[in-house]
């Protein structure tokens, strides 16, 4: 209750600008928890389905591989099951339909992460924006008063101070969360197109091995 009710308090005297900062601080929170969900490698790039994908295909087991890149949902394998559907292509046409793949799953990797530093940069100005508020009460009771009484600033005083600290107290920590999501983001994005370039050169390989035998027979 005591904790309560200071909140409230700090919510008050901070002014009406202590609000939209709140808001922020409560979206900046669920996407940075939403992308620590999604950015998992177990959902990305889960190494069983690599161990399972590079064994069918160095058996040749094209059936086998296209099944388990049809009913596993991370994002290497729908990259793996474009490279596997277009293996007729030539090299040229199947990296193609591969990038594709792969820049769509990489925009889904890197989705809401630039919202995390719009945040930070909202927070920081709601709270420049509180305390040139703040600043505008004092002047205002210093015009207004021949004599100026403390308490009567104390209103602009606080009003300056809370929300530049709320401001800064939420900016911070989304700006950390925002480098800290990108740098996962990259990091994930790249280690898929070395995989995606793996996948590539394996499916070209049992397409290669497949054609050597009509041609042997010709």
């Amino acid at each position: 209750m005591i904790w309560d009710s200071s909140v409230v308090e700090f919510m008050k005297k901070g002014g009406v600008f202590m609000y939209p900062i709140l808001l922020c601080s409560v979206v900046g929170l669920s996407i940075f928890l939403q992308k620590m969900w999604t950015l998992r490698v177990q959902r990305i790039i889960p190494e069983q389905f690599l161990n399972d994908l590079y064994g069918f295909l160095s058996q040749g087991k094209i059936p086998e591989a296209t099944v388990i890149s049809r009913t596993n949902g991370s994002s290497i394998a729908r990259i793996a099951l474009a490279a596997i559907e277009n293996s007729n292509k030539f090299k040229e046409e199947l990296k193609e339909e591969i990038e594709v793949v792969g820049r769509k799953e990489a925009q889904e990797v890197g989705r809401y992460i630039e919202g995390l530093g719009a945040i930070s940069n909202v927070s920081t100005l709601l709270g420049l924006l509180g305390t040139i508020s703040g600043m505008i009460k004092i002047f205002k009771v210093i015009s207004e008063q021949t004599i100026v009484n403390p308490p009567s600033l104390a209103g602009g005083i606080s009003e300056a101070l809370y929300t530049t600290a709320f401001g800064l107290l939420v900016a911070i920590p989304a700006y950390i969360a925002y480098k800290y999501t990108l740098g996962k983001a990259d990091n994930l994005i790249s280690e898929m197109e070395e995989e995606g370039r793996r996948i590539m050169e394996e499916v070209l390989l049992v397409s290669d091995k497949k054609e050597k035998p009509r041609d042997i027979a010709r």
